[in-house]
């Protein structure tokens, strides 16, 4: 049975006119997609539903100007869209919604999902300078060959989950060599078929080249362990009071974590905000104090919540203004706890957080 549909097109060409055919039939109320704002590769996510607003559309461009699954938390937090919806997202986007969906932070009711296999995206400071337009070029060389573009996110080089889970379509980009003149939709569910029915193309039987994506994860998997073993130096308690030590108290980190979605933060409440008794306080009692103060313990409390949903997108070190390396933290840690309860966040939506369960008999091994 065929199970992809085959558009004999450059890629991203191709699905911006599957897009605008979407919304011309009516398959879908809107278009949750990145679109061009302005020169220089200024980007920003957007909720489309004119067809020749497509026209500026992005949907594969190599940044991240926020996690998309914060914001389709944003849009459904309060229920699914009342409309269809095709959203496009990165695969650590899609992983990111779908563990606020299991905390109660959005719904999937309505939405299309379509994804892509994964060649990374650019620190954001790339399109402020203008460099990321620059570098269009030999990033997609890099996507064709199935090669590791070392411009991108720290978080993007060292990310082995490239593949996305639960999308309905699935866009062939890493070791296509021939994304110029063809596209390949990879129809994973009933609703991705539906999407494409009566659509221009040829339905073809094809899966993911295997082999390519087996070795593009090896150079993934090496980047990651090379990435980790550089920097043991941070090791231990100590380690990361230096590290953190540095950090201004923006809060710019949580602010765009995907994970991070309580209204109020305890850490931006009145209960943990300083008066000028307590500095005074602690000043008697240290003899100095640092300003701001508490952003170790904002920074281990950050970890202790997220960690085990972390799904390592690298927007946290990508805002930071002190340069915190928060990916290899965060990712290194993440990683401990998920391999320890066996859970890839993101990969199954029926699939229970581990810190929400508890069995009587877990872990005993490890009592100390």
């Amino acid at each position: 049975m065929a199970n992809a549909l085959k558009i004999t097109k450059n890629t991203e060409e191709s699905v911006r006119e599957f897009l605008k055919i979407l919304l011309e039939k009516r398959k879908v109320k809107g278009v949750f997609t990145l679109k061009k704002i302005g020169k220089n590769g200024a980007v920003t996510y957007s909720l489309i539903t004119k067809s020749d607003e497509l026209n500026d559309a992005v949907p594969f461009y190599p940044l991240m100007p926020t996690n998309a699954g914060k914001l389709l938390s944003r849009i459904t937090r309060n229920g699914s869209t009342t409309e269809p919806v095709a959203v496009i997202v990165k695969p650590c986007e899609l992983r990111a919604f779908i563990e606020l969906v299991k905390r109660e932070q959005g719904h999937f009711e309505n939405l299309y999902i379509i994804s892509s296999t994964c060649g990374g995206v650019y620190p954001l400071k790339t399109a402020t300078d203008g460099t990321i337009e620059k570098n269009l070029s030999d990033y997609w060389d890099a996507v064709k060959k199935g090669e590791i573009n070392q411009d991108l996110r720290p978080a993007c080089t060292a990310c082995t989950e490239f593949t996305p889970y639960g999308a309905d379509i699935t866009v062939d980009l890493i070791g296509n060599t021939e994304l110029e003149k063809k596209c390949f939709l990879l129809l994973n569910t009933k609703k991705g078929e539906e999407l494409v029915q009566d659509m221009k193309g040829e339905l073809v039987d094809r899966d993911f080249d295997k082999e390519k994506l087996k070795k593009f994860y090896a150079k993934r998997e090496k980047a990651k362990n090379q990435f980790f073993n550089e920097n043991t130096k941070i090791n231990g308690l100590d380690d990361l009071i230096k590290i953190f030590g540095r950090c201004i108290g923006c809060h710019g980190c949580s602010k765009v974590c995907p994970i991070c979605y309580c209204t109020l933060c305890m850490f931006d409440s009145s209960n943990l905000e300083y008066k000028p008794s307590k500095y005074e306080s602690e000043v008697r009692q240290r003899g100095g104090l640092k300003i701001p103060p508490g952003t170790i313990y904002y920074h281990l409390g950050r970890l202790t919540h997220v960690g085990i949903s972390c799904v390592g997108c690298g927007s946290c070190e990508d805002v930071c203004p002190v340069n915190i390396p928060l990916t290899l933290i965060f990712k290194k840690v993440g990683e401990s706890m998920q391999q320890i309860f066996e859970y890839i966040p993101g990969k199954n939506i029926t699939e229970k957080i581990p810190l929400v369960t508890y069995n009587e008999e877990e872990y005993t091994e490890i009592e100390g």
